[in-house]
């Protein structure tokens, strides 16, 4: 007597396994997948009992081929451990599943290999297009995919006369982080952050010097980390807590809450006060800053907003008619005071 093939036994079950568990035509099990309300309640309870039965699930891809395009976009994020990421990711789902999509998330963790894996898995799913914020460098993966039809969209970072992208006005941020310490009476602030090659961290250090160059008397020095982390931040405040009191910048702006989490915690304890010794502002508002036991005063960016725009032009680019033409939206950040900058 024959056996049957273990692999044919584990095969994932198609629809007509479907179809002839409940009894019923192809055509009909089609229906109630795409169309139900044209199918009798009768048929209709058949198929989706057969379907709970042999655990069948729909192949999304094969359905793309079938009608040209995916109702699935993608979304590649440089690191979901940072909220404002979450927040950008959040704003752009929101927005294309009240118009029918749906969207794939993926976290490349800083790391170039991975953003162009997940660019390319994306394309071999067929999504209809893909978001993408990006680590600063190349962009190979996301072009090639452009040049063979599919649309990104670059979120976080500028675009330009061949691409669409929405950013924040980092210069503007970094002057607002200085001028805040300056108003509450700072006059030697250190900035920290990195690395420089970093264009939102050089960016937002220029914004300083700016606004640090507007007060006669005022001094910025700076201290390049390797990463924006917290551990980062606990090298920054040894740094400072090493120094001699007179020589200690009393005006901290940290180019990541993370980074300013870190410090905080590490002067904290070798007992420099945070704010009386040393005011300290963050940036991007990231959900930790009011959590922490000195709530952090940092320059917050709009993820949501930047999401929804991200995602409505790149709805814009798959609908596109002849013509059309790439278009940069650049967002200004606010200032949020929290107790890490107020004295007295």
């Amino acid at each position: 007597m024959s056996q049957s093939n273990p692999a044919e036994q584990r095969r994932n079950p198609v629809m007509t396994d479907v179809a002839k568990h409940a009894g019923v035509s192809l055509g009909t099990v089609s229906n109630v997948l795409n169309n139900p309300d044209i199918v009798t309640p009768a048929k209709r309870d058949r198929v989706l009992a057969s379907i709970a039965a042999l655990g069948f699930v729909r192949n999304q891809q094969a359905r793309s081929l079938v009608r040209g395009r995916a109702n699935t976009l993608g979304f590649v994020v440089v690191d979901l451990a940072n909220s404002f990421f979450v927040d950008i990711a959040r704003g752009a789902e929101e927005y294309t599943a009240a118009r029918g999509f749906k969207l794939l998330l993926a976290n490349s963790d800083v790391d170039a290999s991975r953003q162009d894996a997940y660019v390319d898995l994306f394309e071999e799913f067929r999504v209809a297009g893909m978001l993408l914020a990006p680590l600063d460098g190349p962009m190979g993966a996301a072009e090639r995919v452009e040049e063979r039809g599919t649309p990104v969209v670059r979120v976080n970072w500028p675009g330009d006369d061949e691409h669409c992208g929405i950013a924040v006005d980092e210069r503007h941020g970094g002057q607002l982080a200085a001028e805040h310490l300056l108003e509450r009476g700072a006059r030697r602030l250190l900035f920290a952050g990195g690395p420089f090659d970093l264009h939102a961290v050089a960016h937002r250090l220029d914004g300083a010097r700016a606004a640090v160059a507007e007060h006669p008397g005022a001094v910025l020095e700076v201290f390049e980390t390797d990463r924006l982390t917290v551990v980062a931040g606990l090298q920054v405040g040894e740094h400072i807590a090493a120094r001699p009191e007179r020589e200690r910048p009393d005006g901290l702006i940290a180019a990541a809450d993370a980074l300013a989490a870190g410090a905080i915690q590490r002067l904290r304890s070798e007992g420099v006060r945070v704010p009386d010794d040393l005011l300290v502002i963050g940036y991007d508002n990231n959900h930790l800053t009011a959590e922490s036991l000195v709530s952090i005063s940092t320059i917050s960016q709009p993820g949501h907003e930047m999401g929804e725009l991200a995602a409505a032009r790149l709805l814009e680019e798959i609908e596109a008619e002849p013509g059309h033409r790439h278009r940069s939206t650049l967002l200004r950040p606010s200032l949020i005071a929290r107790r890490s900058t107020e004295r007295g």
